[in-house]
């Protein structure tokens, strides 16, 4: 009985590795092909690039300020493998320097580089975003930017005009400006005529003076014919370039109304949805890159242009007086609170704003504050 069951025993066995082996060649044929579309779609993929303008408030490859758009495009063409070239254009060539806004919003171009509280008529609250009178350092902007919750706020309140903004560079605290005379009281506030952008401008109107927004550009010109008696640009790095000592003699610190102005990009909300998720990333990553070069590059050239201006142009470098800076920062908080008054948004953003800058100057009490005056006492014990 048992000679009799072989020959079907070893048939089965000799069947069941035909199906298994027939099943397998199967497979391995689909993942084969499998394979083969997701090549070929990773080929379609690669093959398709994206030619996209960005339009600037600021010369062509201005120092600083003009830099981090350049090494934004710099950074996204070397991440995609140059699939995704973007050009940029120095204020004037393609839209005005204060037409940045609005040519990305309306599509016309798909990115932009800007600060944003030059659309302070559109969008009062854009300011925050850039800076507000003794308000948050570069540091702390940053942070509340990255992990406050201030780049939430500003992706929402954006998205109503169309538009996507990163942070695109920061300057640091910037000087108080070039002035014509001399700062001494309240009282030389009084008719100077100045180009002063956002909250600053409005704190300078209050106190007697009168504020204009002039492109960067211009100033030199409106400086020396005497269109304006006085002008804050950013600092020495870019203010040395723009040669403001032939036009203006005393240079006045420190910056209250811009303690750590952050610029923009922004993006045509379309322009970014046409992107796929990891082009997407790569501008994120680019934007960021980019808005820390910026910092980098000014805390690097800063005080060498400084000691230019002092020691081989004969510029006189002055501190403003102390009841003058108390007059700001007390009309500064006026100007404040009428404009949270007045507005819902700014309501919502001064909030955020405000409470991260009170933690942040607790802990700056006891770190970065301390180790300042740490390390000066030091120095002056040598």
């Amino acid at each position: 009985m048992t000679q009799n069951k072989t020959p079907a025993i070893i048939l089965l066995l000799l069947a069941s590795t035909v199906l298994f082996f027939g099943l397998y060649v199967r497979q391995l044929a689909s993942d084969q092909s499998t394979a083969s579309a997701m090549i070929s779609n990773s080929s379609e993929s690669t093959a398709v690039t994206y030619q996209w303008r960005m339009v600037t408030s600021w010369p062509k490859n201005f120092p600083g300020l003009g830099s981090a758009p350049e090494y934004f495009a710099e950074q996204v063409n070397r991440m995609s493998n140059g699939r995704f070239v973007v050009t940029v254009h120095g204020a004037g060539e393609l839209v005005p320097a204060l037409g940045v806004f609005d040519a990305v919003s309306n599509g016309s171009v798909e990115m932009g580089h800007s600060g944003a509280y030059y659309w302070k008529g559109k969008i009062p609250a854009s300011q925050f975003f850039t800076a507000i009178p003794y308000g948050l350092n570069a540091q702390e902007m940053n942070s509340w930017l990255y992990y406050g919750g201030g780049m939430e706020l500003w992706r929402e309140i954006y998205a109503r005009h169309n538009l996507v903004p990163l942070a695109g560079g920061n300057t640091g605290v910037q000087m108080a400006g070039w002035f014509n005379k001399e700062i001494n009281s309240v009282e030389d506030l009084k008719g100077l005529k100045m180009r002063i952008p956002g909250f600053g401008g409005e704190v300078l109107t209050r106190l007697g003076g009168t504020a204009v927004n002039i492109p960067g550009g211009e100033l030199f010109t409106a400086l020396q014919t005497g269109v304006i008696d006085a002008t804050e640009w950013v600092g020495p790095y870019n203010d040395l370039t723009f040669g403001f000592h032939q036009a203006a003699k005393y240079y006045y610190y420190p910056g209250w109304h811009e303690p750590g102005p952050a610029l923009e990009f922004t993006v045509n909300q379309q322009a970014w949805d046409s992107l796929p998720p990891d082009f997407q990333a790569i501008v994120e990553v680019a934007a960021r890159a980019a808005n820390q070069d910026m910092l980098d590059l000014y805390t690097a050239k800063n005080n060498e242009a400084l000691e230019e201006l002092v020691n081989v142009h004969g510029v006189e470098l002055r501190r403003l007086p102390d009841d003058v800076l108390a007059a700001f920062q007390r009309t500064s908080q006026e100007v404040l609170q009428e404009t949270i008054a007045a507005d819902e948004d700014v309501k919502r953003v001064y909030e955020s704003f405000s409470k991260f800058q009170q933690g942040a100057k607790a802990y700056h009490r006891i770190s970065e504050q301390a180790y300042y005056d740490v390390r000066d006492q030091a120095a002056q014990d040598k």
